[in-house]
């Protein structure tokens, strides 16, 4: 049997819960599972529908690591574990065991500067484990710099599940919404510094001038949603930009499907970086080529000038250029091609492979 300690986990809503559910229940395939996961309201139904055990731990956030910690650590004493995989080196910092651990690492939670007691507290978790599974090359180089022991560091990328079928009301309901607006950009993420929507609405002033029709599709919600509202306003393009929040999953598929370009150029912002950006290869999926940031992962999801291309998210003409390069001559259409193909070796049948050459 094999635990899994993990801080995210569905029904909630999130990429690394995403991550998280998908291992649990590919791995499932093939070996007993255990989930020691976080209490979330309504639970009940979702853990019901599972293939495995879940077991949820509740209580005040500060408190409930150790509880979890003390459960686990019970568990263990009383019965067979060939290992426990956890979703961030804090989930295994409480367990007490000679057994084999693995860690996944995404790249903002291990980048403290090094000598720290943060860094310390990383480094102690994660250079006792038999295996750190960093989210990308990118991931990789940040947690060496830390001071992981590079021979210990293996990267597999997140998986993503087959691209669902598009729903025919949704597609014409996103027909009815866009009409006419062409070329058409999308940004699927939370609002934060990080993603950079405000550069994009920036290049967008440009962009409408050669394509007065342009529209920039943005799904998410998060601190900067006012902020970029506000920008919006103050450019005057209000007729180029719609938001969308709290949409099924059916019209958010569609939207990205009916778009041209995904667009999202991240950039450091503090301690906190894109370690892969799984958004960038959910579009591939409907041919959708991606504009992505050089600062973090991207480059693992998006092959430069085959499937999108890579910029400078710190630099407002490079963002504009890019964007404007893809356009010309529909070249999108191309790259999107490219995109849907590129997006195959992503698949959870593949990505599980690595982790079951690892385990075995």
């Amino acid at each position: 049997m094999y635990l899994i300690v993990t801080r995210s986990f569905p029904p909630e809503l999130g990429g690394m819960q995403s991550l998280m559910w998908g291992l649990s229940r590919e791995l499932s395939k093939n070996f007993m599972i255990k989930v020691f996961a976080d209490y979330i309201d309504n639970y009940k139904d979702f853990d019901e529908q599972a293939s495995f055990s879940i077991e949820r731990v509740g209580g005040i956030k500060l408190l409930r690591k150790y509880r979890k910690g003390q459960l686990i650590n019970e568990f263990i004493k009383e019965n067979k574990i060939q290992g426990i995989i956890g979703d961030h080196w804090k989930s295994l910092e409480l367990i007490k065991t000679s057994k084999k651990k693995y860690c996944l690492i995404h790249s903002k939670e291990i980048n403290h500067p090094k000598g720290s007691s943060q860094n310390k507290r990383v480094l102690n978790v994660l250079n006792n484990v038999e295996k750190v599974i960093a989210n990308s090359q990118y991931t990789k180089n940040l947690a060496i710099e830390c001071g992981v022991n590079e021979n210990k560091i293996i990267v597999i990328n997140p998986g993503v599940d087959p691209a669902q079928e598009l729903n025919k009301k949704s597609l014409e309901k996103v027909e009815s919404l866009l009409k006419v607006k062409t070329p058409r950009l999308i940004t699927v993420s939370r609002f934060d510094k990080r993603k950079n929507h405000e550069k994009v609405v920036m290049a967008l002033r440009n962009i409408k001038q050669i394509y007065p029709d342009v529209v920039y599709i943005c799904i998410g919600h998060g601190d900067e949603e006012e902020n970029i509202k506000k920008l919006v306003k103050e450019l005057n393009l209000e007729e180029q930009v719609m938001f969308f929040k709290n949409i099924s999953n059916d019209l958010k598929n569609a939207l990205i499907a009916k778009s041209n370009i995904f667009v999202m150029p991240s950039i450091i912002h503090k301690k906190s970086v894109e370690g892969f950006g799984i958004s960038y290869v959910e579009a591939a999926q409907y041919s959708v080529p991606s504009i992505g940031g050089k600062d973090g992962g991207a480059a693992d999801a998006i092959d430069h000038e085959k499937t999108g291309l890579i910029c400078d998210g710190n630099s407002l003409d490079d963002i504009y250029s890019s964007i404007n390069s893809m356009l010309e001559n529909k070249k999108y259409l191309e790259l999107g091609k490219n995109a849907k193909e590129f997006a195959n070796k992503f698949q959870w049948s593949k990505i599980i492979e690595e982790y079951k050459k690892i385990l075995n």
